[in-house]
């Protein structure tokens, strides 16, 4: 009988545990900490060059914030349909914002991993940034990322435009915001 209740017991505590850890990374993957409409926070981290991007440096383009990690398979299954829309849309004129590019955000812990996520993945845009503490990524703090892929696209004025569009929903966006 002891031992039914300890068991009942781990049972429930577990059940609430990845209850809440689910919840918290719909949370993240719904976009709840930034609404459509709202202005992005900066975010200013190092490149693979270890020089630093700032995200508002790129004001005037429409941009993608990518946060993914070379050992995250959803991201790298994604990155595709990314490249796809970066070459695409990276030379086209929007209502707020001229040419598309990608700010791409690691939570990789392991800087050579990282590279060759960007090299086999073809991922050719000049933004990617990390800091290289994984989970403990000061943007996706920032941004309360606790799922990847997670994705914000903003417009030349840096407001929030789409969250997490991913496969044909980005290129719908970004033809629907064309000039």
């Amino acid at each position: 009988m002891r031992k039914s209740i300890i068991t009942a017991l781990i049972l429930v505590g577990a059940t609430a545990f990845f209850f809440t850890q689910n919840q918290h990374d719909a949370t993240a993957q719904t976009g709840e900490n930034f609404k459509i409409g709202q202005k992005a926070p900066d975010i200013e981290m190092a490149g693979v060059d270890g020089k630093m991007i700032k995200l508002s440096s790129l004001k005037g383009q429409m941009v993608l914030i990518d946060f993914w990690a070379s050992w995250c398979g959803p991201c790298r299954r994604e990155n595709p349909s990314v490249v796809k829309a970066y070459n695409e849309f990276k030379d086209k004129k929007f209502r707020n914002g001229k040419g598309f590019t990608v700010f791409g955000v690691s939570l990789d812990t392991n800087k050579d991993r990282w590279i060759k996520g960007i090299s086999d993945d073809k991922l050719v845009w000049p933004y990617h940034v990390s800091d290289l503490q994984g989970w403990k990524n000061a943007a996706a703090q920032q941004y309360g990322v606790y799922g990847i892929p997670m994705s914000y696209l903003i417009d030349g004025d840096g407001v929030i435009v789409a969250i997490s569009p991913r496969g044909e929903a980005l290129p719908a966006k970004l033809k629907e915001l064309l000039k």
